[in-house]
């Protein structure tokens, strides 16, 4: 689009445009025979899309639609012993009508007030279980019976002995609203279930657990696996873990046992809101302390609001047993995590108490910490933390006193935890800045705390071997370093030395992290590895493997002693990605041999949707157990390429390029370009410029991906690197626009270099700091691009004066630095037309809805074609079918003018 197709098209721009709730059950429209999405409506599709359209809802084109109705693959999740797998069954996009129910906005939590859960909570449909076969084939499917119609399940755990399982289970009321959360188990011998609950009154609270599925996630593999922060690499954490001590509704406490935090059977009913307040509301600061913070949402605003949260916070811990035997377990409290020793003997229990605060989240509210025996007898309190108002904004600074309190994994009850010796802030130079203690759990009366560890960076965390070796992990954002130490935990006569020391940003001299084993508690700890007639000891390293072709991820030896290592495992270069996810070989105690490793293994292509392998030594032979098919088959041929190309000032920069199946440029000519982006800030050239991700890696496309207009015809140039650098002393920000532009150029001029993209056709968008991105880039650089779509962004950085993002400093430390960057500031220099959606309800730090409104409204002010959609009930993310399939229309629409020369005939209709 040029500025002549421009001229007469802005009285047709609809100005802020708010979507009207509805509240419609919209079809899962494809289903396989392997199994099926949880039916929500039995009328015709196109009936139910007519219903939408003419509601006020839009509809995408067919072939966007189809990709995003698509069923979602199941969720696997393999037993403790290693032997069984089971099938979580999941839904497709929720209806809007989920979003739409009544919920309470406290201290940073949102709560379902009806289920007393977090709020827009997913769930699974259903659960089957297969064994896994000797030969690593899987056997017969064996699905959990028992549960109610329409039961919606979450926080789905074994039992430690692996012959149970535990979840809880709620379904849709009469009214439409859903009912509160009941704990059931599972046998995983027979497949039948039972409510744990006896009483009818009984109900799990679960307003602190956290969200089990993302559902922008097509396929999610769930193991119980730990992250060692020695490094960049997140390989390990996979994208839905499973662990008890992540878990606050219950947590099991032995095999037959689980500590359950349920809705205190006495509390009544809600409070009311008075209808005429008591007083003013009023904050204060006579002390005259420093508070800065960063803009946080869903705070409580006065007395009524921490009465509500006390309310739906507070639960009573019971002891429930398979028997049905339940037994309360302390007094009711607002407890937030519940973690039991690896030997099940004692709990920690952490709880939140007055006074809170108006200014911070629940997350810093004084915190008590206590020792329990399992059995309900209480030990000792460990710490209680005061209120942490002040933490102050710059990066690695910390809340002080205890924190980190965890058990030691090796052990059967130790505990450690960190001191900072900075007063938390991280300006304060200082040497130790954390302290690392451990103490038994039943400590002698007036026994001192023992120090394990020093350190002069940040903590980051420790994996535990045994008495003669655990690592040790500290970093630090400013410089980006980090280390990993060896430590004798039980010699004080051996010290401490560094294994690793790196820059967090430079991928390519990432060594990897140690893969942990389960023990016969249920902990994890380092795995050691022997090989035959060798007295040395290895570690296994799983690493990312990035290098100037691309990831190959590879596992390797090392020996702890030497230092030397050995490739054991790598990847397919050429036409495969393949990660190792987790160990197979861990169910007995005690060393593993090299001969008898085993591992599961993933494997995807660019045009393969990845599979679940076992592997074993030595011969390494792999044995398929998935066979799932491919998620959207009308893209099965698509073009994807990892391009590298170089910034005017010599950083070299990558790209994904995505092509349509069939497409030949030489025939075809130049193509309309969608560019999607998130910038992000390093220390040095050399890592901006470092490649990361696998060119061999499947497309996943999300519910909203850019990758979706492949189906269009359209090329997509999907995260090309927007290095924000600042080298030394130099604060990145200072030369955002800058650098920002430059990259946008050398992206622009690769794709039209490359013959693929037509220079008058070329959109670019982002979400959140991406949409920041876009609306910059078409203020300061209108050149490159016909137009924008920027989603659920922050445009005025006077709003956010504590910090955003990588910033640390204020609004009155780098005034020049926050108007320069900030693109409402350029409205008046942006011309080219701007697709702006954001969500009603959006809970993301620093994104307040208003912030689009008020940029469309300077926008507007300037006369510049520009549209705004605000979408009811949707945070941050988009979540609910209607609000999906509208914004792909609203988007369709406004790349639709790249390829007719003029403004969308959809739009202009309306």
């Amino acid at each position: 689009m040029n500025r002549k197709d421009l001229r007469g098209v802005g009285s047709k721009c609809r100005g802020l445009m708010t979507i009207t709730a509805l509240k419609l059950n919209l079809p899962r429209s494809i289903h396989t025979t392997s199994w099926q999405p949880t039916p929500r409506d039995t009328r015709p599709p196109s009936l139910c899309y007519d219903l939408a359209a003419s509601c006020g809802y839009k509809l995408p084109p067919p072939e966007l639609r189809e990709i995003v109705d698509a069923p979602l693959l199941p969720a696997l999740f393999i037993s403790p012993q290693r032997d069984k797998i089971l099938f979580l069954k999941r839904r497709s996009l929720p209806p809007l009508a989920d979003l739409a129910r009544p919920e309470a906005k406290l201290a940073g939590v949102r709560i379902d007030v009806n289920c007393n859960t977090r709020s827009r909570m997913s769930f699974y449909t259903g659960i089957s279980i297969h064994q896994l076969m000797n030969d690593g084939t899987l056997g017969i499917e064996k699905t959990i019976h028992g549960l109610p119609d329409g039961a919606k399940i979450n926080f789905v755990t074994w039992s430690n002995d692996g012959r149970h399982l535990a979840f809880v289970v709620r379904v849709d009321e009469d009214d439409g609203s859903s009912s509160k959360l009941r704990l059931w188990v599972a046998d995983v011998v027979t497949g039948q279930t039972k409510s744990l609950f006896q009483s009818t009154d009984l109900y799990v609270n679960a307003v602190f657990d956290k969200y089990v599925l993302a559902n922008c996630y097509r396929f999610i593999i769930c193991l119980i696996d730990v992250k060692f922060p020695m490094n960049s690499d997140n390989e390990g954490n996979l994208l839905y873990q499973v662990a008890d001590s992540m878990l606050l509704s219950f947590v099991w406490v032995g095999d037959s046992t689980l500590l359950v935090c349920t809705i205190p059977t006495c509390r009544g009913e809600p409070p009311k809101k008075p209808l005429v307040p008591p007083g003013p509301k009023i904050q204060s600061n006579e002390q005259k302390s420093t508070i800065q913070a960063r803009t946080y949402q869903d705070l409580l605003k006065d007395e009524f609001d921490a009465h509500l949260f006390d309310y739906y916070a507070t639960s009573q811990l019971m002891l429930a047993s398979l028997d049905g035997k339940m037994e309360a377990f302390g007094k009711p409290a607002v407890y937030t995590s519940l973690d039991p020793s690896p030997d099940k003997k004692y709990v920690l229990v952490s709880s939140l108490h007055r006074p809170y605060s108006y200014t911070v989240p629940c997350g810093r509210f004084p915190k008590k910490v206590e020792l329990w025996t399992a059995t309900g007898k209480y030990v000792r309190q460990l710490c209680d933390l005061p209120l942490a108002e002040n933490i102050p904004i710059a990066h690695g600074s910390v809340r002080q006193g205890m924190r980190s309190i965890n058990w030691r994994a090796d052990k059967p009850s130790i505990l450690y935890w960190v001191e900072t010796q900075d007063g938390g802030d991280a300006k304060v130079e200082v040497s130790p800045r954390d302290i690392v203690y451990m103490q038994p759990a039943e400590a002698i009366e007036d026994e001192q705390p023992t120090i394990l560890h020093q350190l002069d960076l940040r903590y980051g965390g420790i994996s535990w071997c045994d008495e003669s070796l655990a690592l040790v992990s500290e970093s630090w954002y400013k410089t980006r370093k980090t280390r990993t130490w060896v430590i004798s935990p039980g010699s004080k006569d051996v010290s401490p030395r560094i294994l690793f020391e790196r820059s967090s940003e430079d991928v390519y001299s990432d060594p990897g992290s140690p893969m942990l084993r389960r023990t016969a508690d249920g902990s994890y700890v380092i795995a050691r590895i022997k090989k035959e007639k060798d007295d040395a000891t290895y570690l296994i390293l799983r690493g990312k493997g990035a290098t100037p072709q691309g990831n190959i991820p590879f596992l390797d030896l090392l020996d702890i002693n030497t230092g030397k290592k050995e490739r054991i495992w790598e990847s397919d270069k050429e036409k495969y990605y393949e990660k190792v996810v987790n160990l197979m070989s861990d169910q007995n105690e005690g060393d593993i041999f090299l001969h008898q490793l085993k591992v599961l293994t993933s494997k995807e292509s660019k045009t393969e949707n990845a599979q679940y392998f076992t592997q074993s030594w030595p011969d390494k032979k792999a044995c398929q157990i998935t066979n799932f098919p491919h998620p959207y088959p009308q893209l099965a041929s698509l073009h994807k390429e990892m391009i590298r190309y170089e910034r005017k000032d010599g950083v070299q920069l990558t790209a994904t390029l995505y092509l349509p199946q069939g497409y030949d440029p030489s025939k075809d000519g130049p193509l309309p370009c969608l560019i999607w982006s998130y910038p992000g800030e390093f220390k040095s050239k050399d890592a901006a410029g470092q490649v990361r991700g696998s060119p061999n890696e499947f497309a996943t496309i999300a519910s909203t991906s850019p990758l979706l207009w492949l189906a269009r015809r359209f090329a997509v140039l999907s995260g090309p690197t927007i290095p924000i650098i600042g080298e030394g002393n130099e604060e990145a920000n200072d030369r955002y626009v800058e650098q920002l532009v430059a990259s946008a150029e050398a992206a622009v001029k690769e794709v039209i270099h490359r013959g693929v993209a037509h220079p008058d056709k070329i959109a670019v968008g982002g979400h959140s700091y991406g949409a920041f991105m876009t609306a910059n880039l078409l203020a300061h650089a209108p050149h490159l691009f016909s137009c924008g779509i920027a989603r659920s962004g922050a445009y005025n950085r006077t709003l956010t004066p504590f910090g955003f993002q990588a910033e640390d400093r204020t609004l009155w430390e780098a005034t020049n630095t926050y108007v320069e960057m900030s693109p409402f500031m350029a409205a008046n220099k942006i011309k080219k037309p701007i697709l702006i959606i954001h969500g009603e309800e959006d809970s993301n730090e620093g994104t307040l809805t208003m912030q689009s409104d008020r940029f469309y409204n300077a926008l507007k002010g300037h006369g510049t074609l520009c549209r705004l959609v605000v979408l009811p009930y949707e945070s941050h993310g988009y979540s609910s079918r209607e609000s999906i399939m509208h914004v792909l229309w609203e988007t369709d629409s406004e790349v639709e003018d790249l390829d007719h020369g003029g403004y969308s005939s959809r739009r202009s209709s309306l």
